[in-house]
């Protein structure tokens, strides 16, 4: 158990937070930036949270890697975000395929040979109804891409991280992890093993000086959430219980990853965090 303590080298330097509205860089590398210098991979980054995360990363220093399934929509975040003069590249990625995997490692490692960070946003939902109904097809597909697929993906990134030291892993749970959406029990269920993945991949990794911690969103303003009707229509139960007067948006989770990927927070590992506008936990 020692060797989990064992105090980690760390390559970063300096730290930046700054309100939305007055981060806007150049084209120009600011060594000073929290994450200058540093490589990201994002994976279900073209919309929403994931978005939001790949902008506050690029801006924060890093080079972003961004990837969804649809070529079209990494194009138009690529192109949005490059226009803002942040330093980005982006691949098609459906992190369920292993070929999608592994082609998403070798695009981060043309930038410049390594990666520092990864982020696993991606995630499906392609059922609302009885969880003993579920098929097993349905079962399959979920667990494969919110629970699986950022382990696999991870065990290609992890060589390359190795040699970099000072590595960090973002996983994006649910708060419906905490607080079971009815007709969602697969997916509440997937990202309740997000959370026991980020303990167990966070003792296994620390030795390497790799740390690895869980962002547990609530009900935040994207298309993934709107569409899920369920949500939503959640909100004035949980005013009446938690206090929560609006939905959360998406740059409100992007902070707590950049922090968590900087070097201020090179002593936190294994924590499942929530953005939530409350805390399930004592």
């Amino acid at each position: 158990m020692a060797a989990i303590f064992r105090p980690i080298p760390w390559a970063f330097r300096g730290s930046l937070c700054l309100p939305l509205s007055a981060r806007r860089f150049s084209k120009t590398a600011d060594e000073n930036r929290s994450l200058a210098g540093k490589v990201a991979v994002i994976t279900g980054s073209t919309r929403g949270i994931g978005f939001a995360i790949a902008r506050r990363l690029a801006q924060d220093g890093a080079h972003v890697v961004i990837s969804s399934r649809k070529q079209e929509n990494v194009d138009e975040a690529v192109t949005i975000l490059k226009e803002e003069g942040l330093s980005v590249t982006g691949t098609m990625c459906h992190v369920g395929k292993a070929e999608d995997r592994q082609h998403l490692v070798t695009t981060a490692l043309k930038h410049s040979g390594g990666i520092d960070f990864l982020v696993c946003v991606a995630g499906v939902n392609p059922l609302v109804g009885s969880t003993l109904g579920a098929s097993e097809q349905i079962w399959d597909k979920i667990l494969d891409v919110n629970v699986k697929s950022p382990a696999l993906l991870l065990s290609k990134v992890l060589p390359y991280m190795e040699n970099r030291r000072g590595g960090s892993v973002v996983l994006v749970s649910s708060g419906v992890a905490y607080v079971p959406v009815p007709k969602l029990g697969v997916y509440n269920t997937s990202k309740t093993a997000l959370l026991g993945l980020c303990k167990s991949l966070a003792v296994e990794l620390a030795p390497k000086g790799i740390r690895v911690n869980c962002l547990v969103p609530g009900i935040i303003k994207t298309d993934f959430t709107l569409r899920e009707k369920t949500m939503p229509n959640m909100l004035p139960d949980m005013n009446k219980i938690f206090g929560v007067k609006r939905l959360g948006e998406p740059e409100e989770c992007a902070g707590l990853v950049s922090f968590l990927c900087s070097s201020d927070a090179s002593y936190i590992t294994g924590e499942n965090i929530m953005v939530a506008g409350f805390s399930s936990k004592l």
